[in-house]
């Protein structure tokens, strides 16, 4: 088999990791690693859904591995700790992955489990994804007070959202509604929603999905209407890129369509060197065999400007069509189009 491997943005093929799916190999083998792994996380209740569900899924593959014999080590992080400002106002991507990625290098865990969409696409030194699994869907959710669509939202209802790309879209679809930032768990934002502090609010199918929480969605969003954040609805695995068992640990458990589709996702986001303090967005969409479609997007923070392509390549070059296209956008922009004073 051949292995797939991101390390430091690039992907690796790793040709000499034999196919781990016959369950006797697989006994063999993993007789021989470690006994137990130690799983970072964040402490959130999505973020613990998806470290189970990592949990569950190396215990499948690997049949020697109790639940016993994994740990999920639950890490608070600086964007949790923050919650009354915006990340564009705190620093920005990496807010929920430092600390994960520090415990990872100093061994206190052996891989750690990210939202996909909240990684930085520079990773540390030392840390290469060990695997990308399947992707939720990719879209957003609005949820409203009183089950109102998004096009009949009424003229100055309030929008809660910490997200400048949601909050650039919205702008330019219905400039006449309030946008006010709104931060949190899902639980949270939702009870605030509850409260009567926003007449509506925007939250990750994927996330909601996860959770069993579908029953609160009003409407989802078309990509017409919200184009995904990066690799939104991905879950990624890091580990420490010498750490050969973890690398053979998370073989079986690589998605290569959704590898493929965020790899052109982050490869555009790469190339615009995107910040949380730009509202960029991008979706890959694999049809057919060998064919992909990519969507991208750029914006000004107050929607009053909005950049939008698309380009169309094969599956084998995902990194070449997201650079690709995000230099068409950038050219179309203007070079100051990223400059923070946006």
């Amino acid at each position: 088999m051949i292995g797939i491997l991101f390390l430091q943005g690039y992907v690796l093929p790793l040709n000499t990791v034999p196919s781990t799916h016959n369950t006797k190999y697989v006994g063999e083998a993993m007789s021989e690693l470690r006994k137990v792994i130690r799983i970072g996380t964040r402490g959130s209740p999505l973020a613990l859904t998806q470290a189970r569900y990592v949990e569950s899924q190396l215990c499948f593959y690997h049949t020697d591995l109790t639940a016993d014999a994994v740990k999920i080590v639950p890490i608070q992080t600086t964007g949790d700790k923050i919650q009354g400002k915006t990340l564009s106002m705190i620093g920005g991507k990496g807010l929920f992955t430092k600390e994960l990625d520090a415990a990872l290098l100093a061994s206190e865990v052996d891989i750690a489990v990210h939202s996909m969409k909240d990684m930085p696409t520079a990773l540390p030194n030392g840390i290469i994804i060990g695997c990308v699994l399947p992707r939720e869907d990719p879209r957003d959710a609005l949820i409203t007070r009183d089950g109102v669509s998004y096009a009949d939202l009424p003229r100055d209802a309030v929008i809660g959202s910490a997200s400048l790309r949601r909050c650039s879209q919205v702008l330019a679809h219905r400039p006449d509604v309030q946008l006010v930032a709104l931060r949190g768990n899902v639980e949270t934002r939702l009870a605030k929603l509850g409260s009567g502090l926003v007449d509506a609010t925007l939250l990750a199918v994927a996330g909601l999905k996860r959770l069993g929480r579908t029953d609160v969605i009003t409407e989802i969003l078309s990509t017409d209407d919200m184009l995904p954040a990066v690799a939104q609805g991905a879950i990624a695995v890091v580990c420490r890129a010498g750490d050969g068992e973890a690398i053979e640990f998370l073989q079986d458990l690589n998605h290569s369509e959704t590898l493929s589709s965020v790899t052109a996702e982050r490869a555009f986001l790469e190339h615009l060197d995107g910040s949380c303090q730009t509202p960029i967005a991008a979706l890959a969409e694999i049809k057919g065999a060998d064919r992909m479609v990519l969507s991208g997007l750029l914006a000004a923070p107050d929607g009053s400007r909005i950049v939008r392509g698309e380009a169309v390549g094969e599956t084998a070059s995902p990194g070449e069509l997201g650079r690709s296209l995000g230099a068409e956008l950038l050219a179309e922009a203007g070079s100051d189009f990223l400059l923070p004073s946006r």
